[in-house]
């Protein structure tokens, strides 16, 4: 019988590792919300207020310029995505970047739902496809961070300044943890539930002039459903980004991303990167110390600091659910079997509201759970 390591003495003191919905900010709880805005209007004084103070927050902590508006609007970041794809495309043609799962969801919107005929650039898990290939006369849409894949764009330099399309970034597990040259994004969006730890059910929808200028110039060929209407007689609706949702949001929801905003802007400049930074260099140093892991996005320059995608030497999806359901039993990690569209292997959230002794004290149990799912 083949002798099984020891269960480690130190368990992560926080084990949520999951991609999503993530770990809450460190001394986070319900109790500490506050609840001026709960049970009120969203369009009382009190709750645009707060609405207003979330938008101003996300603003600051972005280090958005004033050349581009933010809004809540409903649906998480796939409803902001959407949002974007069904009011500005077909204006002109359209690429779509894919080398994860919702890069290819995103293909299918445009194909089978906007009948649009896109030029389709992809890439299998793990990799990037040639971003200098893109031909810039088109609408581009691509992902940040993939998120089921644990691949991300370096930066924005392959976005340029003169480009005649526009640029739309699904970066929803990007934003806070890069350094993001907004000059190079027309549109953007994202959710509270990735690095700031907040809920789900809310997006939030980043417009550059260039966006605002297609949304008050062009009307697409389909109807809108009323969650989607940006504009009103021919203008943008620039209460949208005033904290006047298009439906009612949860306030809850709202003061628990405020909580997380606060939370993050007292880390000082840059402190969420950094907090993901070290999060994701505690990761790499487990992958290099261990044979059997490695990164499924093999290139450090285009692998994610919060999505961490990993690969296990011999494993099959069954491997690693039975490696998930030892660290769950244990309390040692949740939600780290890698997602069902890639490549089996786990997946470690990285984002700044993990702490990085959490991601230390998980490396031995990655030991044990492997040994024992083997010899199951």
């Amino acid at each position: 019988m083949t002798d099984l390591p020891p269960k480690p003495a130190t368990t992560p003191a926080r084990p949520y590792f999951s991609s999503g919905p993530c770990a809450k900010p460190p001394g986070w709880s319900a109790d500490r919300l506050n609840p001026v805005s709960l049970g009120r209007s969203h369009r009382s004084k009190i709750g645009k207020q707060r609405l207003q103070y979330c938008i101003d927050l996300m603003r600051e902590l972005l280090k958005l310029p004033d050349t581009h508006r933010i809004g809540i609007v409903p649906g998480s970041d796939t409803g902001a995505f959407e949002m974007a794809m069904w009011t500005m495309l077909g204006a002109r043609p359209v690429t779509a970047l894919a080398w994860e799962s919702f890069g290819e969801g995103w293909v299918t919107d445009a194909v089978k739902q906007l009948k649009i005929d896109p030029t389709v650039v992809r890439a299998d898990y793990g990799r990037l496809p040639d971003l200098t290939a893109i031909d810039w006369t088109h609408d581009v849409l691509f992902t940040w961070n993939g998120t089921t894949s644990g691949v991300r764009v370096p930066n924005a330099e392959f976005i340029p300044a003169d480009r005649e399309g526009l640029s739309f970034a699904d970066a929803t597990s990007g934003v806070f943890a890069y350094d993001i040259d907004w000059s190079k994004i027309d549109v953007a969006t994202f959710s509270w539930q990735k690095v700031l730890g907040g809920e789900g059910a809310h997006g939030v929808l980043i417009l550059g002039p260039r966006a605002v200028e297609r949304l008050e110039s062009y009307t697409p060929a389909w109807p809108l459903p009323k969650v989607f209407r940006l504009v009103s007689k021919g203008k943008l609706t620039e209460g949208i980004f005033k904290g006047e949702t298009i439906n009612t949001p949860s306030m809850l929801a709202v003061e628990d991303a405020i909580f997380s905003l606060e939370w993050g802007k007292s880390l000082g400049e840059n402190g969420l990167i950094a907090r993901s930074d070290a999060n994701a260099a505690a990761l790499d140093r487990i992958v290099e110390e261990r044979d059997w892991l490695g990164h499924l996005a093999a290139d450090p320059a285009t692998r994610s600091k919060t999505s961490v995608c990993l690969t296990v030497e011999g494993a099959d999806e069954a491997l690693i659910k039975k490696m998930a359901s030892l660290l769950e039993a244990e309390g040692a990690a949740y939600d780290v079997a890698g997602y069902r569209d890639a490549p089996a292997g786990l997946r470690i959230w990285c984002g700044a509201t993990v702490d990085t002794a959490d991601i230390e004290a998980l490396g031995p149990w990655l030991d044990w759970a492997y040994a024992t799912a083997k010899a199951a």
